[in-house]
């Protein structure tokens, strides 16, 4: 499946929250889409409820679903907790980490910003939006008129946004450093990722 490029606001009433930018359609309807409006669902199975969050999940990453698939045997094969190194590696996606420090309004306008050439990871220009940062990386905005122009509007609207604790950023020279890797606490809460797991497990 390719990325979404859909209708959003269908998508935030069908899981029932912002996985995107909300909008008053939103807000106005924030039952899932039909024609008969509110209504209420059958049970689902539990097949059904695992692929709903894994789906949401996919959404909120804005990953396709051989990206997803990928990281997620990644995860598995790594020695550790599958859920907990799953979140985590898809939290230290580059384009994730520029969504987090506020360069971009959304995770996919950090994608974008990174595949055009805007940010450099330890001194070198990294156009991969899934390279995957460590800890003690540098990431920067380049010294390029546009690039700083596109992050410092981005930050200046995304000031509610609070960056992480396991990022240090300096606002003013756009550079930021990866103090750590994120705990599970710090990766998207609202994701029940055992059923995620479980979900490949079938």
């Amino acid at each position: 499946m390719s990325r979404y490029t859909g209708p959003t606001t269908r998508i935030n009433r069908r899981f029932g929250q912002a996985i995107f930018a909300p909008t008053k359609a939103f807000e106005r309807k924030p039952h899932p889409p039909g024609q008969h409006g509110p209504r209420l669902r059958r049970k689902f199975s539990e097949y059904a409820v695992g692929l709903n969050e894994k789906q949401k999940l996919r959404f909120m990453y804005g990953i396709t679903e051989k990206q997803f698939r990928l990281t997620f045997e990644k995860a598995k094969n790594t020695r550790g907790v599958t859920g907990e190194i799953f979140l985590q590696m898809l939290e230290t996606r580059l384009d994730s980490v520029i969504y987090r420090l506020g360069f971009a309004k959304s995770r996919a306008g950090a994608r974008q910003l990174v595949g055009h050439g805007h940010i450099c990871v330890n001194g070198q220009k990294t156009d991969i939006a899934s390279f995957i940062v460590k800890e003690g990386d540098e990431i920067e905005v380049r010294e390029r008129t546009s690039s700083r122009q596109l992050a410092t509007r981005s930050m200046e609207e995304s000031q509610g946004r609070t960056v992480p604790e396991w990022l240090t950023l300096n606002a003013d020279a756009l550079k930021a450093t990866i103090n750590r890797l994120p705990s599970t606490e710090e990766t998207e809460n609202s994701i029940n990722v055992q059923l995620i797991v479980e979900f490949y497990s079938r």
